[in-house]
């Protein structure tokens, strides 16, 4: 039987099955882990420090970064706990919080990758125009409106999991609170709660990779008028970044929606790994991916590191 604090608390789950080699499973997650922190948080001090990276494109970058940053340490310390010390119960209001950090984040990680495609647009499409329209206060006004979006949309679903009574088992089946986990523990009417992160996803994930899509049609337009082959190919060279962290952004999340949605019969172990994916492949993959598609970047890690190493 479940312990007598689990009336107001959950208990977490790591692999199912696999709890005698939970420690050697926690290893790769660890160095994933440690990638992740160290890759987001050498761009965010690159991007600080390299007055050549002072751009619209790069703050954006930033702000991905940070976004992968804050993610990561939402879900790190619940994971490992589980995984290193079996440590599986969490209280409700760290449960619920940790879900609200987790939702809201993924959909401020969409909004960020829109306005970078917005910021490659205007840079091929309106360059004459670039500075006087990506202007640092327009790109912090930008930054604001992505937070704003993705933090205040995903309050409505999250408050009611507050006053919501629960009579199941508990037990969720994560090693991390996912509010589509909770309601289903929930001894409530959840018909809101069912409908409203539905709406929510079309209108922020649909609606912002159809912008991103329709916008690279248009890009690809404006670049197919250049003359020369080789201006072409610069030109498009700057976006293939940015390109690749969509892809593998929206490609997890798509796997992931399918996974739940028609995958029924499907072993828990792949929803439990495509979960994984989804949190984890991201934001260990777009620092790699600016590193080495991004000669910017490249350059700057070289100055940086060779700054510091001559000031030792």
């Amino acid at each position: 039987m479940w312990p007598n604090s689990s009336s107001s608390s959950f208990l977490l789950t790591g692999f199912p099955g696999l709890e005698a080699v939970h420690h050697w499973i926690s290893t790769p997650f660890f160095f994933i882990y440690i990638f992740i922190l160290l890759g987001n948080s050498t761009l965010l001090l690159l991007i600080k420090e390299d007055h050549n990276l002072h751009e619209p494109m790069y703050y954006f970058l930033a702000m991905l970064a940070a976004t992968d940053l804050g993610l990561t340490l939402t879900t790190m310390p619940t994971v490992l706990r589980v995984l290193w010390l079996d440590h599986r119960e969490i209280g409700k209001v760290a449960c619920f919080s940790q879900a609200y950090f987790i939702h809201s984040l993924a959909f401020v990680e969409s909004g960020v990758l829109l306005a970078m495609a917005y910021d490659r647009f205007i840079a091929i499409c309106n360059p004459l125009r670039y500075t006087s329209i990506l202007t640092n206060n327009q790109v912090l006004k930008i930054g604001l409106g992505v937070l704003m979006r993705g933090f205040v949309s995903v309050i409505p679903p999250i408050l009611p999991l507050y006053f919501f009574p629960y009579c199941h088992s508990h037990v969720l089946s994560h090693a991390f609170c996912l509010h589509q986990d909770v309601i289903k523990l929930a001894c409530a009417d959840t018909t809101f709660n069912r409908l409203y992160p539905v709406v929510l996803v079309v209108l922020i994930f649909v609606l912002d990779s159809l912008i991103i899509l329709i916008s690279y049609v248009l890009i690809l337009k404006s670049v197919l008028k250049i003359a020369s082959k080789v201006e072409r190919a610069k030109t498009l060279n700057t976006c293939v970044s940015h390109i690749c962290c969509v892809l593998v952004f929206y490609v997890t999340v798509i796997g992931l929606s399918l996974i739940h949605r028609f995958g029924k019969q499907v072993p828990h172990i792949v929803h439990l790994t495509m979960s994984y994916i989804y949190f984890l492949f991201p934001p260990l993959m777009n620092p790699i991916i600016y590193s080495v598609k991004t000669k910017q970047i490249q350059s700057g890690i070289l100055r940086l590191f060779t700054t510091h190493k001559v000031e030792a």
